[in-house]
């Protein structure tokens, strides 16, 4: 028999499948990093689609805050233009009442009452006067009582004074302004 050495064939197709585990193992290598890149790229891009659609809703937030600032404003000033106005239909319904107050503190008063001051703040009365008698007052407070641009009476002070021969009484007198429909609504007698 022919004495063969096989062992530079086995030597060389040891090499060969090493140089193929190699270049398959640097293929697979090469194809992973590809893979992972792709994916890297794939993610960034996602990352970036969703910043941007971040960045949009951001803007459109930003927009609508600014809008609903301008509403807050607009119903700021909504607000005291119906105050304003509430004022001035206050006013213009309580311009006759001055002059009903005026006419009834006349209409009201007895004879021997004699006011020296009248002071209003809102709807209260403050009178100071001189009657010639603690019963005048009185009849002055019943006066007031039934009056219908007038009501509660309170009397604060009443002081009795001797001068020139006779008796005065000084008083101090607190009433409410009403209109006739508050008396109304109170259920008092309108007079």
């Amino acid at each position: 028999m022919a004495h063969i050495n096989l062992l530079p064939w086995r030597e060389e197709l040891r090499k060969q499948k090493q140089q193929q585990f190699i270049v398959v193992s640097a293929g697979t290598a090469i194809l992973g990093a590809l893979l992972v890149l792709l994916a890297h790229m794939q993610m960034g891009g996602l990352i970036d689609h969703q910043n941007q659609r971040n960045q949009f809703l951001n803007n459109e937030i930003a927009a609508l805050d600014q809008k609903i600032a301008k509403i807050k404003d607009l119903e700021k000033t909504k607000t005291a233009l119906l105050a304003r106005m509430d004022i001035i239909q206050q006013l213009q319904h309580s311009r006759p009442q001055s002059v009903h107050l005026m006419d009834q503190l006349v209409y009201t008063l007895p004879d021997g009452v004699y006011l020296n001051k009248i002071n209003q703040q809102g709807n209260a009365l403050t009178l100071s006067g001189t009657a010639q008698s603690n019963a005048r007052v009185s009849a002055y407070m019943r006066n007031i009582d039934s009056s219908e641009w007038m009501s509660k009476p309170k009397l604060d002070v009443i002081e009795t004074k001797d001068g020139d021969q006779r008796r005065t009484a000084e008083f101090v007198l607190r009433a409410s302004q009403a209109t006739p429909e508050e008396k109304d609504q109170t259920g008092e007698d309108k007079g």
